[in-house]
């Protein structure tokens, strides 16, 4: 699994449960003024993985005031820019003469080197990220004009570094310590594409970002789509405006190995093998299973699954836990 520290304020005394979490803070991001009104009797949850120079940090806790002053930053200044995903909970952000509200499903960002006060007026539940500016594939100064900003991670490259973010968190402990580098890669990847969008800079991306970019929308893409039986290579690079031969290309370069046509039929066999084990579709036919999953031959269905998990769909669902298929449902 990745490396990973997790902070539960439930196995310290009530005493030191601010404290001990503010030092924590401190270190995870850089050093703050906190305080709160829950102090005496804190709790917070927050898991800490390291993506080698990168922090990623799932957090919730009770209501706080985060202060970053002139005289921390000359005392200490990681030069690191920090995003927070707001999943739950609000607050108020202000930087100078500007204060800006922080709401639920957008990124809020802050520079460790200017001074701010963060203000969370409710429980709250956030992934924060640090990422060193320098690790970012931007030109200088381009990052620190999204400082302050609130951006939506409903749709476009915020939702798409949204799903990137929730998928490490939840799933840390599948992944190796050599994955790390390359997660890195792709979150600073996604960090710069989102930033660069919102000031319409593309052209200031590098084009390895800008196709690593490109083939983790493609790859998302597919993933939301794989159910539509029409959804063939030729949709997919229409889709994206971009011919057949460079979506080739693409994921020759970025797909980990796997080919356009491999990689849709991972998602849909994926999404076949999780129905047919469950309970609740145990009366629905292989065939019906099948075509609501894009595939518009049952016999393809079966050979593909049977070369994939190494047995016959009907088998395999006579096989799952909660078995004892219907009559009829092969």
């Amino acid at each position: 699994m990745l490396p990973e520290r997790t902070f539960r304020s439930a196995d310290l005394p009530p005493a030191d449960r601010f404290e001990c979490w503010r030092a924590l803070m401190s270190e995870t991001h850089a050093p703050m003024d906190m305080w709160s009104d829950h102090a005496a009797d804190f709790w917070v949850n927050q898991r800490t993985i390291a993506l080698g120079e990168i922090t990623v940090y799932p957090l919730e806790c009770q209501p706080l005031t985060f202060r970053r002053t002139r005289k921390l930053i000359g005392r200490s200044d990681p030069d690191a820019l920090h995003i927070s995903l707001v999943k739950r909970g609000s607050g108020v952000v202000t930087q100078g003469r500007d204060s800006v509200a922080r709401k639920e499903f957008e990124y809020h960002t802050t520079d460790t080197s200017l001074p701010f006060v963060s203000a969370l007026q409710e429980p709250f539940k956030i992934i924060g990220v640090e990422v060193p500016k320098a690790l970012l594939p931007l030109p200088a100064g381009t990052a620190r004009r999204i400082v302050g900003r609130n951006i939506s991670a409903r749709g476009g490259m915020g939702a798409l570094l949204a799903t990137f973010l929730d998928q490490v968190t939840r799933e840390s402990h599948s992944y190796q310590p050599a994955d790390a580098p390359r997660l890195s890669t792709v979150l600073t990847d996604l960090v710069a594409a989102l930033f660069a969008g919102v000031l319409d800079a593309d052209r200031s991306l590098t084009p390895e970002t800008r196709q690593r970019t490109l083939a983790l929308r493609i790859m998302a893409f597919v993933r939301n789509n794989a159910d539509d039986p029409q959804l063939d290579i030729r949709a997919i690079a229409a889709a994206h405006h971009i011919s057949v031969s460079y979506l080739h290309r693409l994921f020759q370069r970025e797909g980990n190995g796997a080919t356009v046509a491999s990689f849709l039929q991972h998602e849909r066999l994926a999404r076949a093998r999780q129905d047919l084990a469950d309970p609740a579709h145990r009366g629905v036919p292989v065939h019906v299973i099948a075509a609501r999953r894009g595939f518009s031959h049952a016999s393809a269905f079966g050979r593909a699954f049977r070369e994939a998990y190494g047995v016959p769909p009907g088998a395999f669902r006579r096989q799952s836990p909660a078995s004892d298929a219907a009559p009829g449902t092969e």
